[in-house]
This record gives structure tokens, sequence and C-alpha cells, in this order.
């Protein structure tokens, strides 16, 4: 096999795994169902991906850079003012935890961040970065890593309890707009009106 159609069949195996996170959740992202959804035996993913971790990783790592890329549009669109850049990252955070919740669940598991496979944590880590800068813009006196873990497990949080249904019972609101204004004031202080 030549290797533009080795490349092609990785890019595949990586694009049915996509596919099928994004439909079915993180539980139905099997070898076997990937290559045959690919159009492949189920032994033809091992020649590209020697574990299941390294093509679970290669699918994650396509989440993190579609979070990176929404992240970086809206940052675009933000202006200059940290505040509001953060903000405008923090939605578009929530926004695909709660529209893309297979892939979300699936860039977050602890054994494949732990196993860093294909460099998955340096993948996550940029995002982390800018959070940590805005941070710093914005509580120039804090310690903006202590900060920035805070309002991401903060944000984290709101997400899974958000998708779970936890958040509206107990809230009563049909928008976490209201709990994103508030974990953002409880982390960086109010803002300024």
């Amino acid at each position: 096999m030549s290797e533009r159609e080795t490349t092609g069949l990785r890019t595949r195996l990586i694009d049915v795994g996509v596919d099928l996170v994004t439909r079915e959740g993180a539980q139905a992202l099997t070898l076997r169902e990937i290559a045959r959804r690919a159009g492949v035996s189920h032994g033809a993913p091992r020649r590209y991906f020697p574990t299941h971790l390294e093509l679970l990783s290669a699918i994650a790592r396509r989440g993190f850079t579609d979070l990176q890329d929404r992240a970086a549009k809206a940052a675009g669109d933000g202006g200059t003012d940290p505040r509001a850049l953060l903000t405008a990252l923090a939605k578009v955070y929530l926004d695909f935890a709660l529209s893309r919740r297979g892939m979300y669940e699936l860039m977050f598991r602890h054994d494949l961040l732990e196993s860093n496979r294909l460099g998955l944590r340096e993948t996550s880590l940029p995002l982390f970065g800018t959070l940590v800068e805005l941070v710093g813009r914005v509580r120039p006196q804090a310690d903006a890593r202590i900060v920035a873990g805070a309002l991401w497990a903060n944000l984290h949080g709101i997400a899974q309890l958000w998708g779970w249904g936890s958040l509206k019972l107990t809230t009563g609101t049909d928008d976490c707009l209201p709990l994103l204004n508030a974990a953002l004031d409880a982390h960086l202080g109010p803002e300024e009106r």
C-alpha cells in the first residue's frame, strides 16, 4: 500500500470515528464499529493505530482542534478587552460541550490525557494557556494559573450538570448564560458596568 493510501485510510478511520462519536457518543467508539463503517476489516485499524487508545486519541485531537478553531474565531470577534474575550471563550467552551457531548466526553477522558498518545496533552494545553493569559490580564495580582484552573473547573461543571439536566432543575432556568456570568464574576470579580 502506498503512503498516500495509508494516509487516506488513516484519515478515513479518524473521520469515521469523529462522525460516530458525534452521532452516537463515546461509548460507540469500538475498533470493530469504526472499521465496519470505514468499510475495512476489523483488524485494519491496528495497522495504523497499534492500540485503541491511539485511535481514540487521534479522534479526540480533532475535537481539541475544532474547539481551538472555534475559540480563535470568537477571540477574533471579541475585540481586545480581556473580560469580553474570556466571556466569549467561556461561551464557546459551553456551546461545544453541550452541542458535541460525545466528543467533549472523549476529549477529557483521563486515560487518553494520561497516556498522552499522539501528544494529546500538548494539543489541549494551548487553550488553557489562553485562559491563563486572559485571567492574568483581568486579575494581575492573582495567580492566574490557579484562578484559570478554578474557572475552567467551574465551566466544566456547568457543562456537565447542564447537560445532565441537573442545573435546569435546581435553578429553574432554561438558559445557562446566568450561570456562566456568575462563574465569571466569582473568579474574576464583578464586571464593572
